[in-house]
């Protein structure tokens, strides 16, 4: 079955094409609600910009129950750079790729921010964005 980020398939696996089955209903209603949808995530996400989508999963034991965007947020990371890529202003965990980011770039910037939520909060923020290739910290080994 399939739960919130999990699911008994195997993790190695690559989804290339789905079947989706949903409820029928009148289509001038179900417009408007994706309409609703759309705007208010551009309100509050940076959905023209170039990103991987949100950055890090919100931890599972923060015994506050912060999300992952106010710990960044609250080290000071919002808007922060390396190289060609950017913790975005509009909603702080998304990273940004300004135009000129490189794959190394945005593990910079990551792990930058990682570092710094576990440097203020204690806790250790997990990539929500799956990587591809030798990430940087084991490349540097």
């Amino acid at each position: 079955g399939f739960t919130y980020r999990h699911t008994a398939i195997d993790p190695t696996m690559i989804f290339t094409s789905a079947v989706l089955h949903g409820t029928s209903g009148d289509p001038a209603v179900i417009l408007q609600e994706m309409q609703r949808i759309q705007s208010a995530r551009g309100d509050t996400q940076p959905i023209r910009e170039k990103t991987g989508g949100s950055t890090f999963a919100n931890p599972d034991h923060d015994p506050q129950g912060r999300k992952s965007w106010q710990l960044v947020d609250a080290a000071g990371c919002r808007g922060l750079r390396v190289g060609g890529a950017q913790v975005s202003e509009k909603h702080c965990n998304f990273l940004i790729n300004t135009g000129t980011a490189t794959a190394a770039d945005i593990e910079n910037l990551g792990e930058t921010v990682r570092r710094r939520v576990l440097e203020t909060s204690g806790v250790e923020l997990r990539w929500e964005i799956k990587r591809i290739g030798i990430p940087l910290e084991d490349q540097q080994s």
